[in-house]
Parts: structure tokens; sequence; C-alpha cells
């Protein structure tokens, strides 16, 4: 008797079925190679011009960047509907592409397709600044004209894109909240946010206080404005006050006290928070750093990675800028190491902050070495580079490197000028960087700003053209300010041109009045030159001001962070054998001979 097989299920699957599978989440998809399967198997399957499947692939494209291949999927589709206008439309906004956003849009209305909902909120994202306020009321009008002002989420996007207007976009924003029939709390929140980026807090507090249900977006929002603004017993009290927290409300009071450089605040409520993120060890061990607290922010840092936390792109950025702008490079260094030991990608943007960290402490040669090394630089690399050597004395090099970044096919930009003048200046190029100045707008479509006019007038001045310099600072187009007149008075000191001083004071002290550092200046030129009855005058004039000349601090960085050194000062913990040292110092310089220059 023949026993029969036991009955199995078909190993096959239904080719139909796999592609449907396949299609539920093509939207989803940021994987090129498969996106570019799926899109053979449509061609292949007849579904070109499916209006469910057609809109999934064009948001692939656009997720992966690839809108090229979108247009043409799009562009095959013979009777494109409304919904396929508006995830064109969506594509070229999320690519940043706003001119041909609103192409798609008019040929949408060409085509006699009628726009709907969801069609006007994607094109005001695609208004993003000041400078579009008149498009802004265009699309208001066609909403107005086409009957969605009563559709919540129109309004709501109008509110967010006149609120990115500036000034006169507020006021607007402002009257389509106010003949709102109905509002919810994205309407409220969102009205609220636009006030507080133009710092106008106590109305948006106004605003707050009258919303008829809070969420937690509403108490960040207004959190942040306070935060941001400096108001930090405002912030604080309102922290207390909320109902429930939330990490970015933690953060936010976090990057509030660490801006204003209050690190024992910061780190008591680092210390409290229930819950920490990514997010909040940077703003931590980046206050720190930025106040030359190497030792906390070290100390931080190695917490953070024992906690788990592997820095992303972001933190290791913000965290290395820091260290740059405060000069903490054994810091920078620990960071660089912890990269190397974790086998982080770096990317260009991670290279690009080394190169600027280690140009800006003064690592001249570990720069040059990871700049060398970069297998994709972008223009924030050059630049870097540029302004790391210009910095530094080294400005030949520098003008050098310009000269290769144009021939590798990149374009100057304004902050690559800035640094170009600026070894000019430290090498003494007076002719070259003049004529570097005048080539900017002329031969780069570069306009100079007010920090290439000082660049020019520093050296101007430190080569001796004071008038030349003087001339330049009357007839420029921006108004000068104190930075620009203070080069040309230090050229003065430098010069001891006592009558261009005086008429230099006078603009000084019109900008800042109360600084007793310009006075200082004018009495130190006067006593270059043997004029002590003026300098007795001057003197007067900062005693009756009532305002001391602020000393200048020299700067150390030791392992355990940076140390401040000011004149008279005994707070430091080693002052007494500071001072020891010094008086001995001053000793021996006597004994061999030298007397120090007795003007200050």
């Amino acid at each position: 008797m023949q026993v029969p097989a036991p009955f199995r299920a078909p190993a096959w699957v239904s080719t139909r079925r796999l592609l449907e599978q396949k299609l539920s989440d093509l939207h989803k998809c940021n994987d090129l190679r498969q996106l570019k399967q799926v899109h053979a198997l449509i061609y292949k399957s007849s579904l070109d011009q499916d209006p469910f499947v057609i809109p999934k692939l064009i948001t692939a494209f656009s997720l992966c960047r690839q809108i090229p291949c979108a247009i043409k999927a799009f562009n095959q589709v013979h009777e494109p509907n409304v919904h396929l206008y508006n995830t064109m439309i969506r594509a070229h906004v999320h690519n940043s592409q706003p001119a041909q956003a609103f192409e798609i849009f008019f040929l949408m209305q060409n085509s006699g397709v009628f726009p709907d909902n969801f069609t006007y909120p994607f094109l005001l994202k695609a208004c993003s600044g000041q400078n579009d306020f008149h498009l802004v009321k265009m699309i208001h009008s066609h909403i107005q004209k086409f009957g969605f002002s009563s559709d919540i989420y129109v309004p709501n996007a109008l509110i967010d894109s006149y609120s990115r207007c500036g000034l006169v976009g507020v006021g607007a924003a402002k009257k389509v909240f106010s003949v709102m029939e109905d509002k919810d709390t994205v309407s409220w929140n969102t009205m609220i946010g636009g006030l507080v980026k133009l710092n106008r807090l106590s109305e948006a507090r106004q605003l707050f206080d009258e919303m008829p249900e809070r969420d937690m977006v509403s108490w960040n929002t207004i959190l942040d404005g306070y935060a941001k603004a400096g108001q930090l017993n405002d912030a604080f009290e309102l922290f207390e006050k909320m109902p429930e927290r939330n990490v970015v409300s933690w953060s936010t009071m976090l990057t509030g006290y660490s801006k204003a450089g209050d690190m024992d605040m910061t780190r008591m409520l680092f210390d409290k928070m229930p819950v920490k993120n990514m997010v909040s060890w940077t703003i931590i061990i980046s206050g720190y750093a930025q106040k030359g607290l190497a030792k906390e922010a070290a100390d931080l840092y190695v917490q953070m990675e024992e906690a788990g936390y592997r820095p992303d792109d972001g933190a290791i950025i913000s965290i290395l800028a820091a260290c740059a702008e405060s000069g903490l490079i054994w810091l920078g260094k620990r960071v660089h190491q912890s990269i190397k030991r974790n086998r982080h990608h770096c990317s260009t943007l991670i290279e690009n902050a080394l190169v600027d960290m280690y140009a800006k402490c003064g690592s001249l040669n570990r720069a040059l070495s990871i700049f060398n090394g970069m297998s994709k630089k972008d223009l924030v690399s050059w630049n870097a580079m540029i302004h790391g050597l210009a910095m530094h004395g080294h400005g030949n090099e520098a003008l050098e490197l310009f000269s290769k970044m144009k021939q590798e096919g990149f374009t100057p930009d304004k902050v690559t000028f800035v640094g170009v003048l600026c070894a000019c200046t430290h090498g003494g190029y007076i002719d070259e960087g003049i004529q570097y100045f005048y080539t900017m707008e002329r031969d780069y479509g570069v306009p100079p700003e007010i920090e290439h006019y000082g660049c020019v007038i520093d050296l101007l001045g430190r080569g001796g053209r004071l008038q030349e310099a003087y001339r330049l600072v009357c007839t420029m187009p921006v108004e000068p300010n104190v930075i620009i007149w203070g080069a040309l008075l230090g050229a003065c000191r430098l010069y001891n041109a006592v009558e261009l001083a005086q008429e230099v004071l006078e603009h000084l002290v019109k900008l800042e009045p109360e600084n007793a550092g310009n006075y200082s200046m004018l009495s130190n030129i006067y006593a270059a030159t043997g004029q002590w009855g003026s300098v007795a005058d001057v003197r007067l004039k900062m005693k009756n001001i009532g305002n001391e000349k602020q000393s200048g601090a020299s700067l150390l960085e030791l392992e355990d962070g940076v140390h401040e050194f000011t004149v008279k000062n005994t707070l430091h913990p080693a002052s007494d054998k500071i001072y020891q040292m010094v008086d001995g110092l001053s000793d021996h310089m006597k004994k061999v001979g030298y007397f120090p220059d007795a003007f200050y």
C-alpha cells in the first residue's frame, strides 16, 4: 500500500504579494540600491501610472536626495492628480529647492488641477525667511480665494510662515491668529513661538497665560524664550511651576545658565536631572570647556563614556568648538583620542572641527596633518586652515594655501577673505592685502563687510599709512564701529600720531563714553611724545569718568585647566608663590641691566 506524502505548504510566494509587501513601506525606504530595484519592479508590473504607488516612490527618492529620479517618475505620469503634485512640491521643499516647488505649483494650475488643503502648507514651508514676506502674502490670498481658511491646518501653517518673516511678518501672523474661529494647541504654540523668536516675551507670556490648555511644547517654548534672553530668574520661576518636565525642559535651563557662565547652577541642575541624554551631556561639557575648566570638563567626558554614551557628530563638534574658543587643547586632544579609540567615523564636519580646534590652539602641525589627510575637503576646511596659519603669524603659508584652494576649484567666500586679509596684516603684505580687498567684489562677487574693512584699516595702520586708513574709515559704506576706530587708535599709538589720535578718540568717546581704555591709549601717545601736561589732562578726565581701564589678562593652560593672571590679582590659590617668583625675576633683570618701560 502506497503511503501518501505529508502535505506541505508551497515554497513559492506570489510575485504580486512580494511587490505589495515592498510597496506598503516604500515611502519609508532610504536604501537607494533597494529603491532602484523596487522602481524596476514597478515598471515591470505596469504600475508606473498608479496614483497610490508613484507618490510613495517620489517620497522615497526625496528621502534619498535623488530628486532627478523623483522628477523622472513624476514626468512619466500622464495625468497627475493633486496628491501627486503635492508630493512633488513636498519633495522639492524637503531638498531645499523652493523655486522648483513653486514651478510644480504653477504647472499644477496651468494643468487645471485645483489645490487642496495640503498644497498650501507644503508651499508655505518653501518660504523660509524675511525676504519671503510678499510670497507668503500671495499664498495667503490664494488660501482665502479657495476657501481653505477654515481648515485649521492651513492657518496654523500661515502663522508659522509669517512668524519667520521678521517683525512685519509677526504682525500679519497675529492678524491671522486673531480671526481664527477655532484654535487648537498648535495655533497657540505657533503664535507664541513666533513672538519668542523676536524676543517679544511679554506678549508671548500674555498669550501663554491666556491659553485654555497647555502642553509640553507650550511650556518649553516660553521657557526657551526666557533662557535665550538671559532672563534666568523668570525662566527658573516658570521651570518650578511646570506640571511636568521632559529632557528638553532641563536642557533649556542648562543652556541658559551655561551661556550666562553660571556653571555652579548648571551643574546643580544637571545632577538633578532624572533622565539625561547626549544633548544634556554636551551642554555641560561644552560649558565647562568654554570657561576653561578642563578638569571638570574632562571628568564629565569620562563619566559620559562610562555611562554608555558615545558622542555623536553634533556633540563632538560642540565640545571641540568650545575647546577652540577657550584654547583648551588638552580636552580637545582627549576628545580626538576618544574618536580614534571608539573608531568613530570622521565625517568632514568632525575633521573640520578638529582642524579648527588645533589651529586656534596653536598646534598647527596637528591641524595641517589632519587637513592634509582629509579625503574630502570643503570650503570650511580651507577657511579653518587659512585662518589658523594667519592668526599665528604664518602669513606667507596662509596665502600659498589660498592660491592652492583656488587651483582646486573652490570659490572663496567672505570668511575666506577675512583669513586672507588677516594673513596680509600679520605678514606685513600691505599692497597685496589692498589688492585682495579690491578684488573681493570685482572677481568673486563678495561685497566687503565691516570685518574686511577692519582688517584693511589694521593693515594700513600697522604699515604706517595712517591717513590712507583714516580716509577709508570715513568713506566706508557702513558705519564704523568701536573695533574699527580702536584699530586706528592703536596704529596712532604705534606711530605716536597725536593729532589723528585726538580726532579718532572723539569718535570712540561717542560710541563708548565710559571706556577708560581709550583715554589710556591717548595718554600713552602723549607720554611717548613728552607732552606731560596733556597726559595729566587725560588722566584727570579718566578720573572724572570714574571707570578704570580694565586690566589685561594672561592665560596659561595646565592639565587641571586654564589659569588666568591679572595685575595685582591675589585670588589665585598660588598667588604668594607666583609673586615671589615675579619679584625674583625682576631682581635678576635689574642685575643684568634691563629696566622696564615706564609708560603704561
